[in-house]
């Protein structure tokens, strides 16, 4: 069993139920998902960048990335509709606790001058958005095969009713917010 997962069960689940008086466990909030999420709008004239971009995102995730398509024509993008411009993994059960731990504990403490992640990105119905600048940041990215350095957003999918009882949530998960 996943330490995140042990720590939801036996620490986080008591104390939210204790905050916020839930009369049943099944109330309590939890993670539901997360999605990892890459956007390539250059890969409209390349599709080595929009490959190079999943490879990454299955290195980082251990899980296989999708493609995302565009949902409209633009013109002054010289995008079609359907044409490939991103790529996307959905983690749930074991590989998202796996991957939330390895962004706690190892990624993001790597990251120069580092003071917490914002408090301010929650959606208002108990959703979390982190984004990052870089994929360097991860461990199992070596710099020398990366094509392109491109940033990325992970998407908490909480199943909180509000905001103040998602971060509460993650914050017991141990995400470092600032004071």
């Amino acid at each position: 069993m996943n330490r995140l997962k042990a720590k939801y069960d036996t620490e986080i689940v008591p104390s939210l139920k204790e905050k916020y008086s839930y009369k049943n466990v099944m109330e309590v909030p939890k993670l539901e998902k997360i999605v990892v999420n890459i956007g390539c709008g250059d890969a409209t004239g390349n599709s080595k960048l929009l490959e190079a971009a999943m490879h990454d995102l299955e290195i980082i995730t251990g899980q296989k990335p999708v493609a995302t398509k565009a949902k409209k024509s633009i013109a002054g993008f010289k995008l079609r509709e359907g044409q490939a411009i991103g790529c996307k993994v959905t983690l749930r059960g074991e590989n998202m606790y796996n991957f939330l731990d390895k962004l706690i504990s190892i990624t993001l403490p790597r990251v120069r001058d580092f003071r917490g992640i914002s408090t301010k990105a929650f959606d208002g119905r108990g959703n979390y958005t982190l984004g990052l600048t870089e994929q360097l940041i991860f461990a199992e990215i070596e710099y020398d095969d990366v094509v392109k350095v491109r940033g990325m957003d992970i998407v908490f999918v909480t199943s909180a009713k509000t905001n103040e009882e998602a971060f509460d949530l993650l914050k017991g998960f141990g995400m470092p917010f600032k004071k």
